[in-house]
């Protein structure tokens, strides 16, 4: 055996193997009983062909867990993670005898009377929990039972501040090997103790592993229980405690992610990918908007913004779904008959309903809608196009606030001797002239068709329109001393009801029409415009209505809240100066979790980190902004992450980098003529602030390889194929190696799609610059490059044969032995092995032979070798060292 050979027992007596194991394992001397623990898994290999002395050795290794020596049990307890890796690997011989025999000792010594051993026993714990050594069965059984009784209330102080630590610290592997339903029943409670236990560092060790708990509950549980725990832990007196939750707050949010909501989930290989949202419009209608308060997923295929829960506010129990029902209905009844109506009914809902419904409520009459959407409820209410989806004119109005209630009481407190007041002139006729609304709606009506913006200009408009001309009719029969619009606020009746509908439907239909028309004529605005829009562009956003647009329904509010407030100045007093860094990591997280119909909760907070003063936050939003770009999609990118990208490319080389590493993947999703205005931008990374900084002009040639595909052959003609040239020419040869590469898939750029002109002017433009080169340098590039050429066939061979090649070959008399060891590569192991080549009857086959053999007797020992070389033995040889050198 190989450990009896250094224990030291006198008399070596011949006795089998079993007996002198158990004689050693429990001889007098500490010194044989430790090298025995300390050898145990070599005996377990030795002993593991018999199963029966197999067992012997296991029952003698829990008698020796019992030796009243601490170094043997903390020696033997170290051994324990490599003998269990030893059974598993040999499961099918030893199934449970690791679970029966071994973990009853790992799970004793945690309460070992010996410190050193309780470590041990800890440590161990730890791997194996980490590396899922132990069954399920054996965690829920075994070892959260033990973990649980020594981290109570009443247990043993100093056992329970060791069992405390391992608990709360490995809390998130536990909850994962037992599963949600024994989490939810045994660990949630026990968590919940950790997260208020006195000493600071258990509470931090509970909010480091929140993340790792959450996944391991039902999302009920998770947005009722876990966020406001989560939220004192964000408030913990302890500042060290507050730093671990707020670097733990958006790994926590992205918990809640749901792909059926956000339209995004990962694939296998990491990479983000749209999901459709598959809920149709009757499930919307169906579910209402008591599901969305409960978290439930309402959104569906035509909604871009999910209902948002607002606390405190009136509006809460209206919601989009319910408007596009009531909607529905009244199309189906035939009551909308004519715009009129259809305007009353919107400005009495007006000060109701959200934004989303107040867009709702501008729905058009079902005789003025295109001819394809008479075939029924959805095809109006989901879009056709994906452009539809998203649509900004439903979403930049915001609904004016009800003073009727301030306005009865001002008359109220005015007396008698306001009565005779004439109020204002008619909101119409002050808002825009109806010629010039005419004027509009005629420029407007060829565009219509196809653009679902113009079509719901066309009815704002339109409505304006009639009802500009209707109050001009009526306009006669009023008295001023009818008070406001002709009727008396107080007076209760119906008419006055319709008359303050009347009112506030005029009213909005006025500010849409001005800046209907402000969009649509870019020149100098009518007086009467003018007018109208100033005193609504004075008009300040009440607290309200900013804190409106960080309302959603994903995550719990106050989680969000406490997102966003990462980026105040204070928290980097408070709790971390890193802060804004951590906020910045986990926000592509957090955007996706919200989705991108919730953008608007994030947009401030990014461009807040943007310009943080900080760089290495900028650097850390640079590596993740084509994922964020991925996850927002084209248009929110276009708005949003364009000007920050552009920021970004004349900041600091640090976060350049981060841009520079990503480039083709957040060019790829920009619309075609918003990347050609980066064609010309592209040169400004060859400049960094630091010259020997050659990495990152590796990165920019590895990009620029990728981003070939991304422009037509004039635009890297025109653009890319000078960055590439300069390249070539860089001081570093790493730079230069991957520049030939990047020549080489110009080329093939070139001639894929038949520009041969371009291909043959670059050709030309090579042998030039690197051919005739003075420096041996450029005439060693001149030889790879043909060898990319001819191994990725990006030439045509008639095109090789007659442009490259006579070139290539009379570099066989290039006095430098470094050019002539790449000519003899490229054509022993490239050229000759195409199928062009060998054909016999080839006229360019004799000189390249002849070649060949001139460069197989040449004086140099590296040229002729690599002349001789059989392509075949190449991968045999080691000749990477040989290659490196030239």
């Amino acid at each position: 055996m190989r450990v009896t050979a250094f224990l030291d027992i006198p008399g070596q007596d011949n006795l089998p193997p079993l007996t002198l194991l158990e004689k050693y394992a429990f001889s007098d001397n500490i010194f044989n009983r430790q090298i025995i623990a300390r050898g145990l898994l070599d005996i377990f290999r030795d002993f593991s062909n018999n199963e029966d002395d197999f067992l012997t050795v296991m029952e003698i290794v829990v008698r020796l867990s019992e030796d009243a020596e601490p170094t043997v049990r903390s020696e033997l307890m170290e051994q324990i993670p490599p003998i269990a890796i030893f059974l598993q690997e040999n499961r099918s011989n030893f199934p449970l005898m690791f679970s029966e025999y071994l973990i009853p000792i790992v799970v004793r010594y945690l309460t070992d009377p010996n410190n050193q051993v309780r470590k041990s026993s800890q440590e161990v714990l730890l791997i194996l929990l980490e590396q899922d050594l132990i069954f399920q069965h054996d965690i829920e059984n075994k070892v959260c039972p033990i973990l649980l009784a020594l981290s109570a209330p009443d247990s043993d102080d100093e056992y329970r501040a060791e069992a405390v630590n391992v608990c709360a610290a490995n809390f998130g592997d536990i909850c994962h090997a037992v599963g949600q339903e024994a989490t939810e029943k045994f660990l949630i409670p026990k968590f919940f103790e950790l997260c208020s236990d006195n000493v600071w560092g258990m509470r931090k060790a509970c909010a480091e592993c929140f993340m790792a708990v959450s996944y391991s509950t039902s999302p009920e549980l998770r947005r009722t229980k876990l966020s406001p725990l989560f939220i004192r832990l964000i408030s913990d007196p302890c500042r060290w405690v507050r730093q671990a939750a707020f670097q733990s707050l958006g790994p926590f949010i992205s918990t809640f992610a749901n792909p059926s909501r956000a339209g995004l989930y990962i694939r296998e290989d990491g990479t983000l990918s749209i999901r459709p949202l598959a809920q149709g419009l009757d499930s919307t209608f169906t579910s209402g908007s008591s599901s969305a308060a409960s978290g439930g997923s309402t959104s569906s295929a035509c909604s871009t913004k999910p209902v948002q829960p607002q606390p405190d506010l009136p509006v809460e129990g209206t919601s989009a779904e319910t408007s596009n029902l009531s909607h529905a209905n009244s199309f189906s009844n035939g009551l909308m008959e004519n715009a009129m109506e259809d305007s009353v009914l919107a400005g009495a809902e007006l000060t109701r309903l959200s934004p989303e419904a107040s867009a709702f409520s501008k729905l058009p009459v079902i005789n003025d809608l295109p001819i394809h959407s008479h075939a029924g409820l959805s095809s109006w209410a989901c879009p056709r196009s994906p452009e539809d989806v998203f649509n900004n004119f439903l979403y930049w109005r915001t609904p004016l606030p009800d003073i009727s209630k301030d306005l009865e009481l001002l008359l109220s407190e005015a007396g008698p001797q306001e009565e005779g007041w004439s109020g204002p002139e008619t909101v119409h006729n002050s808002c825009v002239a109806r010629n010039e609304i005419q004027k509009v709606l005629d420029s407007l009506q060829e565009h219509m068709m196809n653009d679902p913006d113009v079509q719901a200009q066309v009815q704002v408009l339109s409505a304006a329109l009639r009802a500009a001309q209707l109050d001009s009719v009526n306009e006669p029969e009023r008295k001023p001393t009818e008070g406001l619009n002709g009727v008396s606020l107080s007076d209760p009746s119906p008419a006055s009801d319709n008359q303050m509908a009347l009112s506030a439907s005029s009213s909005q239909n006025e500010l849409s029409v001005a800046r209907i028309l402000q969009s649509t004529e870019p020149g100098e605005p009518s007086e009467g415009t003018r007018d109208r829009s100033e005193p609504g562009q004075r008009h300040e956003p009440t607290p309200l209505e900013k804190n409106k647009s960080k309302f959603q329904d994903i995550i719990p509010q106050p989680l969000l809240d406490q997102y966003v407030s990462m980026t105040d100045p204070a928290r980097a007093q408070t709790v971390d100066t890193d802060i804004a860094k951590h906020c910045a990591y986990s926000l592509p997280g957090v955007a996706l979790t919200l989705g991108r119909q919730n953008w608007h909760c994030l947009k401030d907070t990014y461009e807040t980190l943007a310009s943080d003063v900080q760089w290495k936050v900028r650097r850390t939003l640079a590596f993740s902004i084509h994922e964020l770009a991925v996850i927002l999609g084209d248009q929110l990118t276009a708005a949003d992450l364009v000007p920050i990208f552009n920021g970004f490319l004349k900041d600091l080389d640090e976060v350049r980098i981060g841009v520079l590493k990503h480039l083709y993947d957040f060019l790829k999703l920009l619309h075609e003529d918003k990347r050609r205005e980066y064609l010309y931008q592209l040169q400004e990374f060859i400049v960094t602030d630091n010259s020997r900084n050659w990495r990152f002009r590796y990165e920019l040639a590895e990009q620029l390889i990728l981003i070939l595909e991304l422009y037509n052959p004039n635009d890297v003609h025109d653009y890319l194929m000078h960055i590439a040239l300069k390249l070539c020419a860089d001081k570093v040869s790493e730079v230069r190696w991957i520049s030939f590469k990047l020549v080489v898939a110009i080329l093939q750029k070139f001639y894929s799609n038949r520009e041969n002109v371009l291909g043959l002017n670059f050709i030309q433009e090579l042998v030039v610059r690197f051919r005739h080169c003075s420096k041996w340098v450029g005439r060693q590039a001149f030889a790879f490059i043909c060898q990319g050429v001819v191994s990725e066939g990006c030439v045509p061979v008639e095109q090789f044969v007659e442009h490259l090649l006579p070139s290539l070959l009379s570099l066989a008399s290039d006095p430098v032995p470094n050019v002539r060891v790449l000519l003899a590569k490229a054509l022993r192991q490239t050229l000759l092995e195409k199928a062009y080549f060998r054909n016999a009857g080839n006229p360019h086959l004799e000189v390249v032979e002849e070649t060949v053999l001139a460069l197989q007797s040449d004086r140099d020992q590296d040229v002729s070798f690599f002349a001789t070389l059989e392509p075949q033995r190449r991968n045999l040889m080691d000749i990477t060292v040989l290659e490196k050198q030239h």
